[in-house]
């Protein structure tokens, strides 16, 4: 039952399009920091469902530093935050039925030397408004299939600001999408040295290194993201799910528990728990996980094949 799941996409952009907002019952909280952990107030929060429908939710973080947006379709999100004299920052997050999804703490920056001048300067905010136009032209671009154009664009975005990590991520997927296997993981491991804990970076690698048979790289770099953050549910996901799929079902099960541990609403762990039980004969086992992913992700992408393993743990009447 190896498989391997498609890999999150989704361009890390520096602005978000509109939309209109979700009507469900998912609810994301967390909060805002600056580069020395201090929490901070009226970070403005732009939220896109990434589910293929355009969403759109705005919010801003209170005097503690913190945001809460319900009414959220199941799904996975990407989310920006941005605040005047600060760089903004992107990550993507998965959002469950039910009780709250908690953010882990989302980091504003100064903009660096190299990376847009000071802020307040007005060169500074000259420069970010050509890098968000530019970012969103190679978007647009990618969405049309022309690769070649949007791998250009980025690689000039990179050169007039050379630390933006996002703009790394971004030549990676496309650079993946071309079958250029060395330079998306160049553009990986580049974005992931300056920001070491950049975790869509680490995931799009450890899935570039598994859709090429790079096993063992995989494992090695998930195995010292998940050393490096032992209280990042995400970072023992991945850990798991890269064991799960190089056939290390035991050390698979022991990853997703810890990573069940520290997110108890991160849906994919219960679908996975529940083809290792499957796999094990563990059958009651088996129901009771899949029963808690559908309950978190009724809709989400391995919905359906839970509901047909499911069926498969269940004793025939």
């Amino acid at each position: 039952m190896k498989r391997i799941l498609a890999a999150g996409a989704a361009l890390a952009v520096l602005t978000l399009l509109g939309g209109e907002a979700a009507a469900q019952t998912g609810t994301a909280r967390g909060k805002v920091v600056d580069d020395k952990d201090q929490l901070l107030e009226g970070v403005a929060i732009l939220i896109e469902y990434q589910g293929g429908l355009t969403r759109k939710s705005e919010t801003k973080t209170n005097k503690k530093g913190e945001f809460t947006q319900v009414g959220l379709q199941p799904g996975t999100y990407r989310i920006t935050a941005s605040k005047d004299g600060f760089a903004p920052t992107t990550i993507e997050y998965r959002i469950n039925l039910g009780e709250p999804t908690y953010l882990p703490n989302i980091k504003l920056s100064p903009p660096r030397a190299g990376g847009g001048g000071a802020p307040g300067d007005p060169a500074a905010e000259k420069a970010m408004a050509e890098l968000r136009a530019g970012v969103e032209q190679a978007i647009a671009l990618t969405k049309e299939g022309k690769l070649d154009e949007a791998e250009a664009l980025y690689k000039d975005l990179i050169a007039k600001n050379p630390t933006r990590h996002q703009l790394y991520y971004n030549l990676a997927i496309v650079q993946a999408q071309k079958k250029d296997t060395a330079g998306a993981e160049a553009s990986y491991l580049k974005a992931l040295e300056i920001k070491p804990d950049y975790a869509e970076a680490q995931n799009g690698l450890n899935t570039l290194y598994l859709s090429t048979g790079q096993a063992a790289k995989a494992s090695e770099l998930a195995t010292k993201a998940a050393s490096a953050n032992p209280n990042d549910a995400r970072a023992q996901f991945q850990a798991g799910y890269v064991a799960y799929n190089s056939g290390k079902v035991d050390e698979a099960a022991e990853a997703f528990k810890k990573a069940e541990a520290l997110d108890p609403n991160f849906a994919e762990t219960y679908y996975f728990l529940g083809t290792i039980a499957l796999t094990q004969n563990k059958l009651e086992e088996c129901v009771s996980r899949f029963e808690k992913y559908l309950a978190l992700a009724p809709t989400g992408q391995n919905a359906a094949t839970a509901q047909g393993l499911m069926a498969a743990c269940k004793p025939k009447k």
